[in-house]
């Protein structure tokens, strides 16, 4: 399994995915296709956390007025399957790794995964 999540209105994601041979790839657009329940049990299973997933930039966050503070694991797991911009992106996804978000630290990994 080799699966990209990322949104098409979004700048960064889509720099990054230029920077890729993505042809054995499904690429995601989690905008039109959000995230299934599945897909984020396997996001999980790699991390151990739905924290880590999540988008502390999204509008969604001040529109709700939630408290990130307060907010637990399972908080966390339902709002990622509620609305698509708490998804931090991209995620590449495949049998063995999860790459997570846009910092310098993961980019540099994937490069090296891409070889």
């Amino acid at each position: 399994m080799k699966k990209v999540f990322y949104l098409n209105t979004c700048d960064t994601c889509r720099k990054i995915l230029a920077q890729f041979n993505l042809k054995d790839w499904e690429l995601r657009e989690i905008k039109k296709e959000p995230l299934t329940e599945e897909e984020l049990a396997e996001m999980y299973k790699k991390t151990k956390s739905y924290e880590v997933l999540f988008s502390k930039k999204s509008t969604q966050i001040k529109l709700r007025e939630l408290n990130l503070k307060s907010l637990t694991e399972k908080d966390f797991k339902e709002l990622l399957l509620d609305h698509y911009t708490f998804l931090k992106r991209p995620v590449f996804l495949t049998d063995e790794k999860i790459f997570i978000g846009s910092d310098k630290k993961n980019i540099e990994e994937l490069k090296m995964y891409f070889g």
